[in-house]
């Protein structure tokens, strides 16, 4: 099986040779090139490595929650991409299928129950090719750097990276405080938006993004990203959707 990369490198010969000239210059039987002439080209499979066209904000999300609570294991031909859900946000799971859905259309999305979650996975062979930060060990054990490819589609849809972060690795709560008001002290209340991961360059990526939208951020601690002021969390809000 030839990948459809070869195929056309060699239709694209066959325009200006013949089918031995070009059956030597590439190891193709002429038997093969002749049917490669009389049927058109399949449609291919990677993004990466077969140039089809990969839909932004679908692996924007994607990217943001296998960098939140995927992974990818490796089996003998391919590997099975696994996303952790909270099993009581509904919403998140079908929001994770369609996802994966969308970037590979052809690839069957399974869910596994476990107490209290949900594992979305899909089983393709080119997962690493969509998601190369994979590798041995856990994710803050090794450096996660995004390829440039990467980058312009974060840089174009930062809205859809924040939400597979935030929906993923994240959590909105109300934070309370009191003062003094008129002598009598009273208690507030205030949403605020956490994310929460280990590693320091994930981290860095969250905010990367937040700054791409304008929203304000501070380190709360030494593993936690926190959106607390009013403004910051409405648009925050506005942006990625509550978790549901």
């Amino acid at each position: 099986m030839y990948p459809p990369s070869e195929r056309k490198a060699a239709l694209d010969l066959l325009r200006s040779r013949g089918l031995s000239e070009v059956s030597r210059m590439t190891g193709v039987h002429r038997s093969t090139l002749r049917i490669w002439l009389r049927e058109p080209i399949p449609a291919g499979e990677c993004p990466r490595c077969d140039g089809v066209p990969i839909p932004g904000p679908p692996y924007g999300a994607l990217l943001g929650y296998y960098l939140g609570d995927g992974c990818l294991s490796r089996h003998r031909r391919y590997f099975t991409l696994r996303v952790s859900c909270d099993a009581r946000y509904p919403n998140i799971i079908r929001d994770i299928e369609a996802a994966i859905r969308d970037v590979r259309p052809a690839r069957r999305v399974f869910r596994v129950r476990a107490p209290g979650a949900v594992v979305v996975q899909s089983n393709w062979k080119h997962w690493p090719c969509l998601f190369p930060q994979h590798g041995p060990g856990r994710k803050h054990e090794r450096p996660i750097v995004l390829e440039p490819w990467q980058v312009a589609i974060v840089e174009a849809y930062p809205a859809a990276f924040l939400r597979g972060l935030f929906h993923s690795d994240g959590s909105r709560v109300r934070n309370w405080t009191t003062r003094m008001v008129a002598g009598e002290r009273k208690r507030y209340d205030y949403p605020r938006w956490q994310f929460t991961n280990v590693s320091t360059d994930i981290q860095q990526l969250c905010c990367w993004a937040l700054d791409l939208v304008d929203v304000p951020w501070r380190q709360s601690n030494a593993k936690t990203i926190s959106v607390s002021t009013r403004a910051a969390v409405a648009r925050l809000d506005t942006l990625i959707g509550l978790k549901r």
